[in-house]
């Protein structure tokens, strides 16, 4: 496979040619090349192929400076493959020919179908496992009297009489000709002159349908997922849009999303917090057991492994994060407040008499105790 020139070398540029000076440089090569000045010459419509391509990759900012730092190799891998053919070069530059030239650009092909948007609520379980969800749309779709032509059935479109079928009207000034939109054919190049009973000569119909959207596991609040080709119909053979799905997660009841991690507070009170216990933690499937230790501190934190999301793009799952909450007891009945003092006498007991020496002392800055943390099983 024969390798790309350069594209500098193509239009007669510097590699330091501004906006303007690279402009000027496309509209003579392309004057010299372009296809109406030269029929059947197939060396000329390669030539000119090449630079149109040229001139689009160094008028982009973007494409340039990946072009200047890589080369081809670098436009290829980002997707970018030059022009397939005539139709993609007048279809990229029909404004820049007639601005520069005037020459005849073929009609414009039918028009895209629009895209459309689609806000779907899903619940928490679908979002992390993922699932599949059926959506009943309305939107425009060809129209299966006419198979999209517009025209009645046995009736087919016309070359448009205004623009003889070129989708453009010229005049003269001087060497060039200035070309503009038919105003009849809108740039079809056709018109219907007797319209399909059924949709009116637009070609689509308003209908509804069912549309299947596979859910990702792991997908989060805000997602977007794109359905190619299922937004409205196009217009005269155009491509249909796309269907955008934007997803609203609900909330779990007990467990928080972080990332790929579940977080779960779990409160315990002041015995529970001193004495330690087992608990059973909620996750998305089954119960698990989760034995805390005595003496857990607030805020301490505890993990369970694989437990949480799943990754979107990737192996594994993410964390089940338990945060012990120590909640400090209201409301204390009299007997409650009795063995609450007894427990504060005999830790006083216990550190020597360390509570009455703080008594009449001025209070001073008490530095914040640091967060214990801790990963259980």
């Amino acid at each position: 496979m024969a390798s790309k020139p350069d594209y500098y070398e193509v239009l007669g540029v510097s590699r330091t040619c501004g906006p303007e000076e690279l402009k000027a440089a496309y509209r003579r090569q392309a004057l010299r090349y372009h296809p109406d000045r030269n029929p059947g010459d197939q060396e000329a419509e390669e030539k000119f192929k090449c630079c149109a391509e040229a001139y689009e990759v160094l008028s982009n900012p973007e494409k340039r400076g990946i072009y200047d730092q890589f080369g081809h190799s670098g436009l290829s891998s980002q997707g970018y493959q030059g022009f397939g053919g005539f139709d993609d070069i007048f279809t990229h530059f029909s404004d820049i020919f007639s601005e520069f030239f005037g020459f005849e650009s073929r009609p414009r092909r039918g028009m895209a179908g629009a895209d459309l948007r689609y806000d779907l609520e899903i619940d928490f379980q679908t979002a992390v496992f993922g699932g599949e969800v059926d959506l009943e749309i309305a939107r425009g779709r060809t129209c299966q009297n006419c198979q999209g032509s517009g025209a009645k059935p046995g009736s087919a479109p016309e070359p448009c009489p205004t623009c003889r079928g070129r989708g453009q009207v010229y005049r003269s000034q001087g060497f060039f000709r200035m070309a503009t939109t038919c105003p009849t054919c809108q740039g079809q190049g056709r018109v219907i002159s007797d319209p399909c009973p059924a949709c009116g000569g637009q070609g689509r119909r308003e209908e509804s349908g069912r549309v299947k959207v596979r859910i990702p596991a792991g997908v989060d609040q805000g997602a977007r997922l794109r359905l190619r080709a299922e937004g409205e119909a196009g217009l005269q053979g155009g491509p249909a849009g796309d269907l955008y799905v934007v997803l609203h997660v609900k909330p779990h009841e007990v467990l928080e999303r972080q990332g790929n991690d579940l977080i779960y507070n779990l409160r315990l009170n002041m015995a529970q917090a001193a004495l330690g216990l087992e608990v059973e933690v909620p996750t998305l499937e089954e119960p698990k057991t989760l034995k805390i230790p005595a003496g857990v501190q607030n805020g301490q934190v505890f993990s369970l492994r694989s437990q949480g999301v799943p990754h979107l793009r990737g192996y594994g799952r993410g964390d089940l994060l338990v945060q012990v909450a120590a909640e400090t007891p209201r409301d204390l009945t009299a007997r409650q407040k009795e063995l609450l003092q007894e427990f504060l006498e005999l830790e006083e007991a216990k550190s020597g008499g360390f509570f009455s020496r703080l008594k009449g002392r001025k209070p001073g800055k008490v530095k914040p105790a640091r967060r214990a943390e801790g990963r259980g099983a």
